[in-house]
């Protein structure tokens, strides 16, 4: 059913419906006179009243007055703040159910953003974690002060309040432990900490990143001044009250900006980068550099890449968006030689040192963008047989999509963590590539996010 353009409901309004999807953001998402309405906390088959809160162009948004009928999938959230926080959107959803709805998410990002017939395409049902709490790795808690207390957590959601959290059931305990501690010792030290409408204090964020199957433990703090009052002090405490600590990193970020990280890091104490093992192979992590959240989801993921690559040992194959060189050192053993980039330079600085911790040596990283350098890699003579591209959410760039076209390589293997930009950059692609298929992973439950791996093989003419 198309929305209507023209809203005629208004604000305050109660209306009755059912609703039918869950959409890209968690939220309900049903149907009042062919008007489409965004309804939180809301889920498939419950029958509602909703007053409406907000109204847009093309859409409105509504908060449960009353489940007349509710779903046999609801359940209670186990999270104590979940109302509040705003970080996990589906723990009133059970689990399998969630998994299904996942799915419905990228069939419904590609009826939106394309001409594909998504019902007939083979979209697989999503692969689920085996453990669907305490999973990921790394945290990024915002710091504030509230009635003159240190507190350390997220912004609630659509909304500029700082929630306090001491445990997040998300989180690995490890990471819980050194969040709360290192908020405790910037208080015990009086450390000033960053008020954003002022613009005033050092401290912005605390960084935690734990190497699950090392046990070694990362923390960043992010300052909005070079300067770092009692410096030794900190971290003498953040070792002694955190023994699992191997990396202690300033990093400054002096912009007034939603962004966490800023350009500069220091070393305060200990390696720049933390040691992670996934499957057979160790990866070293510096501060600024991306790695998967979910390890145990990861290996699911990248199995699928290896399995949609296919690789005979022959293949040329190429890692854009290569990070850390996590997808091109899990695929290199079957590749005659795999080539990465990334415009971070720590991170491709990372990716060779990886490869070379692991005595892989038919790859090859470089600095920069993936539209740049693949061109002038072809140029050279030497052309890719298998495209991997693993983009953030804001998906490939438009030049990267031409510049794809253009390589002709036989197969592209898209990986993705934003379906909606999935959908806009298949559309692109399908120009000269069919989809063999889809599959979705869930990396991160409780949540609405969804990853997928997309098989796609070039039209032969």
């Amino acid at each position: 059913m198309k929305p209507a353009t023209n809203i005629k409901i208004s604000p305050g309004e109660r209306v009755f419906f059912t609703i039918k999807r869950i959409g890209i953001n968690g939220e309900g998402v049903g149907f009042y006179k062919k008007q489409v309405i965004f309804v939180k906390d809301a889920l498939p088959g419950e029958e509602v009243l909703v007053e409406i809160t907000k109204v847009d162009k093309n859409f409105a948004e509504g908060k449960i007055v009353k489940i007349k009928k509710r779903s046999e999938h609801r359940v209670k959230p186990p999270c104590p703040i979940y109302e509040k926080c705003g970080g996990c959107q589906l723990q009133h959803l059970d689990y399998g159910r969630q998994l299904e709805e996942k799915r419905d998410l990228i069939v419904q990002a590609l009826e939106r953003y394309t001409d594909l017939d998504a019902e007939n395409l083979d979209i697989r049902p999503t692969i689920g974690a085996d453990h669907p709490w305490e999973y990921r790795n790394k945290s990024q808690f915002q710091v504030g002060v509230n009635k003159g207390k240190v507190i350390a957590g997220l912004y609630s959601l659509n909304s500029h309040r700082l929630i306090d959290i001491p445990k997040c059931i998300v989180q690995h305990p490890l990471i819980n432990k050194a969040a709360v501690t290192v908020k405790r010792i910037l208080a015990d030290l009086e450390i000033p900490i960053y008020d954003e409408r002022k613009r005033e204090g050092v401290v912005r964020s605390i960084v935690a990143r734990a190497g699950i199957q090392t046990g070694e433990l990362q923390i960043v703090l992010i300052t909005a001044t070079d300067h770092l009052p009692k410096k030794e002090r900190i971290v003498a405490e953040i070792r002694k009250r955190l023994p699992e600590v191997r990396s202690i990193v300033q990093n400054i970020n002096r912009k007034k900006t939603s962004l966490v990280f800023g350009e500069e890091s220091v070393l305060l104490w200990g390696k720049k980068a933390i040691v992670e093992t996934l499957g057979k192979f160790r990866y070293e992590l510096s501060a600024r550099a991306f790695f998967q959240l979910n390890p145990e989801q990861t290996a699911k993921l990248y199995d699928e890449v290896k399995k949609a690559a296919g690789l005979t040992g022959k293949e040329k194959v190429v890692d854009a968006y290569c990070g850390v060189g996590t997808i091109g050192l899990w695929l290199a053993e079957e590749a005659e030689e795999i080539r990465g980039m990334d415009t971070v330079e720590e991170a491709v600085a990372d990716a060779k040192k990886n490869a070379d911790l692991n005595g892989i040596r038919n790859v090859r990283y470089e600095a920069g963008k993936a539209e740049q350098i693949l061109p002038k890699w072809i140029k050279e003579g030497w052309r890719p047989d298998v495209i991997i591209v693993d983009p953030p959410r804001s998906g490939c760039d438009a030049g990267l999509l031409e510049t794809m076209l253009k390589a002709n390589a036989k197969k592209i293997i898209y990986v993705s963590c934003n379906p909606s930009t999935l959908a806009k950059d298949l559309h692109v692609l399908t120009k000269k590539y069919d989809i063999a298929y889809i599959q979705p992973v869930d990396m991160f439950p409780q949540t609405s996010h969804v990853e997928c791996v997309t098989l796609m093989s070039r039209v032969e003419k």
